[in-house]
């Protein structure tokens, strides 16, 4: 079927002519019949889409793809809106109005001229539709995703942001929101990413990840995890948080539950809800180092729960699940089989003695129902790099690399050439990551000297990771003149900002609005200016008790 468009100065109208093929004619060839033929146009974007014609018996059968639109959009049209009124008069008019009702749009269109004219080979059916001045602009429909509009924004992220946005117009903010090492990359692993571009290692790799990487990551697993997995139980992708995204929406159906400790990372409840899962929240206490009571696991699991989501070491609190611990939570889970387990172990490099970490999968009967996920970006400062990975039953783990393969596809070349560099650096990483734990150590026990000090502040030692989960509740409740009222840990991080102009994550966004994180992924002499700021606007707080 052939289109053209005609325009005719006149007015502001679009006529649309369709050449249909025609069966052989009955009547003499030099006979011509004219028949008046109402066709409807829907204008909408400035496209039209033929959406209902009637003919007489004399015109010939529409082909089949043009009624198989005409019947679809006629059919959607009325369904969306009844008030749809046609003149009873169409089919011998030669000039109609048709009057949309407000649900659609107060658009009124114009049937100028319908006709149709029958030769020996052909039929052409003509219809030009004009658009009423004094009908009102379509407004475009703008609406999102319900399941896009569930989801809260990434506050660790939005913070950062200010932050930075702080600096760069001259205001001298000490930035400690983002969970970001301060170090460089090492050299062994920068260089291997250079040697990759010198040596064209520039094309795409396989899905799940180059054979070499995977190879390597299951070697690390087995040697430093106790863990035994085959490169098809291996998804790389561009970043941990990818890898859990991935997991999640692997495994969780609409209406599954996952269960989730808190404090727990901001994007975790956010995913759950991205997967059409409900998060469940279980709170852990300070007073029990924010880890999980299994007791209360327990007592939530439901034929719903589908996965349990552990992070240790733990991003926002630095805790460190205990063996004994994991094995007493491992046993509450083997009673559901319907209930995996998602163990994020992103920091599990960076960790202070006497503690210890475990692989939950290493644990009796955990290994088929646990997904592994683990990366490159903390251990070995390598954010910019963009690489995690997922460890798990091959059954799982090549769902989640279906949804990469039609998402992101496989992660940078570049970057997996470095992550072979990075686990080739020795066990744990060797030297270079031991160094970088052994500075986070020594922030650690500055910021835990500093913050006991002051009045009112609870704290849990982190025993890994790099971040201080502090608990400022003493404080809310005490209005402070020019800011306003403290009432929570979103409103203590603005006046921290504001006041003493440090940047910190309020910890509602981890699930417990009683604390704010500290990051001390930063230089010593930039924490030891960041906790002064923070004292001397503490010091102009009064409690509430004294107000």
């Amino acid at each position: 079927m052939k289109k053209k468009k005609r325009n005719e100065s006149s007015s502001d109208l679009t006529s649309l002519h369709y050449h249909l093929p025609l069966p052989p004619n009955p009547a003499p060839s030099h006979q011509t019949t004219t028949t008046t033929t109402p066709v409807l146009y829907y204008y909408y974007k400035y496209k039209f889409s033929l959406l209902f014609q009637s003919y007489l018996p004399d015109i010939p059968p529409i082909p089949p793809m043009a009624a198989a639109q005409i019947s679809s959009g006629i059919s959607s049209l009325t369904n969306h809106s009844p008030a749809i009124a046609f003149d009873s008069s169409l089919t011998s008019a030669r000039s109609a109005t048709i009057s949309f009702s407000k649900n659609l749009n107060p658009t009124l269109l114009a049937i100028r001229s319908l006709e149709t004219r029958r030769h020996h080979k052909s039929s052409t059916v003509c219809s030009a539709v004009t658009i009423d001045n004094n009908s009102e602009p379509m407004e475009l429909d703008t609406t999102l995703s319900p399941r896009v509009n569930s989801v809260k924004p990434s506050k660790t992220v939005a913070i950062s942001d200010q932050a930075a946005a702080l600096v760069e117009a001259g205001v001298p903010v000490i930035r400690l929101a983002a969970g970001e090492p301060d170090f460089d990359t090492p050299a062994v692993i920068a260089e291997a990413g250079i040697n990759a571009i010198r040596e064209g290692y520039t094309r795409y790799t396989p899905n799940a990840g180059t054979l070499e990487l995977r190879t390597a990551i299951c070697k690390k697993l087995k040697e430093e995890n106790d863990l035994s997995y085959t490169s098809d139980q291996i998804v790389v992708s561009n970043g941990a948080k990818q890898s859990i995204l991935q997991a999640v929406l692997a495994v969780c159906s609409p209406g599954d539950e996952v269960i989730i400790p808190a404090p727990f990372w901001v994007s975790y409840p956010e995913m759950a809800r991205l997967a059409d899962a409900t998060p469940v929240i279980l709170p852990a206490s300070i007073s029990e180092n924010f880890l999980l009571d299994p007791k209360l696991l327990e007592s939530k699991i439901t034929e719903k729960s589908r996965l349990l989501i552990l992070c240790s070491p733990s991003n926002p609190t630095g805790s460190v699940y205990p063996k004994k611990l994991l094995e007493e939570i491992a046993h509450v889970v083997a009673k559901h089989p319907r209930l995996l387990v998602l163990s994020d172990e992103i920091y599990e490099h960076i960790i202070y003695a006497p503690a210890v970490h475990t692989s939950f999968a290493s644990l009796p009967g955990m290994w088929e129902r646990t997904l592994t996920v683990n990366g490159f970006s903390k251990a070995f400062a390598m954010t910019g790099w963009r690489l995690g990975y997922i460890a798990g039953p091959k059954h799982f783990v090549a769902a989640c690399n279906k949804i990469q393969s039609q998402s992101t596809s496989g992660a940078s070349s570049i970057a997996q050439k470095a992550a072979v560099a990075a686990l080739g650096m020795g066990h744990a990483g060797g030297e270079a990551v031991a160094h970088m734990v052994k500075a986070f150590r020594e922030r650690r026990d500055f910021l835990v000297s500093a913050f006991g000090e002051l009045e009112g502040v609870k704290m849990s030692e982190p025993q890994g990771a790099f971040y201080l989960f502090l608990d400022f509740s003493y404080y809310y409740g005490t209005e402070v003149e020019g800011f306003g009222l403290i009432k929570d840990s979103e409103s203590l991080c603005r006046y921290f900002l504001e006041q003493g102009q440090v940047a910190l994550v309020p910890g509602d966004a981890f699930g417990d609005d009683t604390c704010i994180r500290i990051s001390y992924a930063a230089s010593l002499s930039t924490l030891q200016a960041a906790a002064e700021r923070i004292k001397k606007a503490i010091l102009t707080l009064k409690s509430p008790a004294s107000v």
